[in-house]
């Protein structure tokens, strides 16, 4: 079973990789992270506190694109080009497809973040020509965009079980705007009555709940992140794509392939 879900999972990185779209993505982002101090022209003093905000949102924003751009394609792709009908016929099941697609995508996210990870902290070091303390709070927040890729392509390898690439990406990219502001929502679960109150709440919990996973401003301004609050997303991340994950098994494992 491992070794069948290895080789999935390799397949899909190496399939990432030679996507010309993920290459331009993190070129780009590579660039906006070391001219973020030009930033520092328009507001003299302030080089590091936007750098940081500019290279993480960055780091961020242009991974969900690359999760969201690549997940939707990873079940209608091989459908189009026949060869799933290949990968099944051999002694591969569809619930290792699916999972072997979703690890493939992370270990592509992972790699990825990596690299642009190492282009920020170059950027940082010619921005302060040295290294703080305070730089490894920004593990931190590195470390929570990684929870959130996990729960973006868990989330968009669910659309993707069952719809169409177009409507997949609409259906991805706004439950994830709509968990950015999960916080907002739930403030208005509060302030509601009647059945909006619990149509609100319902829907507050159900989306995920990304604005917890956004500390950027926090660490750009040298804050503390509470040890707590990194145990309660790595617990929520974990079950919330574990879940929606299952939930695509359990989809594909029910779709007519014919």
């Amino acid at each position: 079973m491992s070794a069948r879900l290895s080789a999935i999972a390799l397949n899909t990185f190496r399939e990432a990789v030679r996507d010309r779209v993920l290459y331009n993505l993190v070129i780009f982002v590579l660039l906006l992270v070391a001219s973020a101090p030009l930033f520092s022209e328009i507001s003299i003093g302030m080089e590091r506190l936007i750098l940081v905000n500019v290279g993480l949102s960055a780091i961020s924003l242009f991974g969900v694109i690359i999760a969201i751009f690549i997940g939707i394609g990873l079940v209608s792709k091989e459908i189009d080009k026949r060869t799933l009908y290949t990968i099944l016929s051999r002694p591969v099941r569809r619930w290792e497809f699916i999972i072997g697609k979703y690890f493939g995508l992370m270990l592509t996210l992972v790699v990825n973040a990596g690299l642009m990870t190492v282009g920020f902290y170059i950027a940082l070091f010619v921005t302060d020509h040295s290294v703080k303390r305070a730089d490894g709070l920004m593990l931190v927040a590195i470390y929570f965009i990684l929870l959130e890729f996990l729960m973006v392509t868990a989330i968009t390898l669910l659309f993707s079980s069952f719809s169409t690439p177009i409507f997949s990406a609409i259906f991805a990219f706004a439950l994830f705007a709509i968990g950015t502001f999960a916080d907002d929502l739930r403030n208005f679960a509060g302030l509601a009555h009647g059945l909006t109150k619990w149509l609100s709440t319902a829907a507050a919990y159900a989306v995920p709940n990304f604005a917890s996973l956004n500390v950027i401003s926090r660490v750009a301004h040298d804050q503390h992140v509470a040890g707590t609050l990194v145990l309660y997303n790595s617990i929520y991340a974990l079950l919330y794509s574990g879940a929606v994950a299952a939930a695509a098994v359990l989809i594909f494992e029910r779709r007519n392939l014919k």
